[in-house]
């Protein structure tokens, strides 16, 4: 979908996500009765289509017609930096809050299949407008849970959802949680990316029950799950197609700095020097962290850039805070020089995850899929979970401490 709509109002957001394929029949009445501008705060800053990089400062007093156009275009609109922290026009450090992409609002909505009668779970209400959307479909016979962190974040959406008459029971508190008190639920969906599933989403939700979240590991690349709960109260699904949410805060990695792996010491240390075919710009898509992700276990990356389109692409490990790599991409060259410090060789590890994955077909999401067992146990497969998957992924998660607000 083109990023800006031919109308800037809601007929027009709605006519384009209908002929994208996005918006489903079902639920056109509410997107018409529960227009995005009524959760818009006034001051928001655009993203792209990708929801990666956002834009200057649009405020409503200033711009009215660009905050209109905004709001009711195909794109994520970040409305908190920094927990609150960050109260100037300029853009923050890190996004906290956001009005998500309506084609990616229709799309989960879709894999989260509610129907008449459902309870439901959200967690990160954000700023009301999937929570209102979802409490218009759920009237007069479902209900909906939400659940937000931030204090600030949700006292704006209970008076958005109330100036536009629609009572979800909205809760303050620790999305791992859920919500036991009004469980159990047909559906829960997350409007956050996780890097684990909490147990309690799996918990709470009724066998046969439906999660839609978006997953993804800290080196980078995610995608929406949609797992089914079994009478076992286990879970398992496929992943449905490529997102980019904010983290789940409990979640958000705390990664090492660059200095950390040198200790005083000049490039390159201890690093190994080679020469590597495969170019780092081969590696740098979503997809392609994705998977790199599953098979290079507790890494991240970073890029450093320079004027002439050269950069060159860090690899971390995350646990000893020794293990790195740098691999430099020149436009044009053939050989990329590559230097590899520490006891994991990062770069070695990145290649084989890449050649797993063109041996394999060069899978897409939808090929991979998440499966939740009991307790903490995670794993991420490829094309089936039987006797024999071929397994990507395995997470016996650490999961930090709960905290009940």
């Amino acid at each position: 979908m083109d990023a800006r709509t031919e109308e800037a109002g809601p007929s027009g957001l709605v006519s384009a996500l209908i002929a994208s394929g996005a918006l489903r029949s079902d639920w056109v009445r509410s997107f018409e009765a529960v227009p995005r501008e009524a959760f818009a705060p006034d001051r928001i800053w655009p993203g792209i289509a990708d929801g990666t990089r956002q834009q200057a400062l649009v405020d409503r007093a200033a711009d009215p017609a660009g905050w209109r156009t905004a709001v009711y275009s195909d794109i994520p609109l970040t409305t908190q930096w920094d927990d609150g922290a960050h109260t100037g026009d300029s853009l923050g450090t890190r996004p906290s809050s956001s009005s998500s992409q309506p084609s990616m609002v229709c799309t989960m909505l879709a894999d989260l299949d509610v129907q008449d009668g459902h309870r439901v779970l959200e967690i990160g209400t954000g700023t009301g407008w999937n929570a209102g959307l979802l409490s218009h479909r759920l009237r007069p016979l479902g209900h909906l849970v939400s659940v937000e962190y931030d204090p600030v974040v949700a006292a704006g959406a209970a008076e958005r959802l109330r100036k536009s008459g629609l009572d979800p029971t909205l809760i303050v508190g620790d999305g791992r949680l859920g919500h036991a008190g009004l469980a159990p639920y047909d559906r829960v969906i997350a409007t956050c990316s996780v890097g684990y599933i909490p147990p309690a989403w799996v918990e709470q939700t009724v066998p046969g029950g439906i999660v839609v979240a978006p997953w993804g590991t800290t080196y980078g690349g995610e995608a929406v799950v949609r797992l089914t709960v079994g009478e076992d109260g286990t879970a398992s699904g496929h992943f449905t197609r490529s997102s980019a949410f904010m983290r789940l805060r409990q979640q958000r990695p705390e990664l090492p700095s660059h200095d950390a792996y040198f200790r005083g010491r000049e490039w390159p240390a201890d690093g190994v020097r080679s020469k590597k075919t495969l170019s780092p710009a081969e590696v740098g898509g979503w997809l392609e962290q994705f998977v790199i992700g599953l098979r290079v276990r507790h890494a991240f990356w970073t890029v450093e850039r320079y004027d002439d389109g050269a950069y060159t692409l860090w690899t971390y490990d995350t646990d000893d805070a020794e293990s790195w790599a740098s691999a430099d991409y020149e436009p044009g060259a053939g050989e990329f020089e590559v230097v590899q410090g520490g006891p994991r060789r990062l770069w070695d590890e990145t290649e084989a995850a890449y050649e797993w994955w063109v041996r394999e077909g060069r899978p897409g999401f939808g090929r991979f899929g998440l499966s939740v067992g009991a307790g903490a146990a995670q794993t991420v497969w490829l094309d089936g979970q039987g006797d024999h998957p071929q397994v990507a992924y395995s997470l016996d998660a650490f999961i930090p401490p709960l905290s009940v607000r």
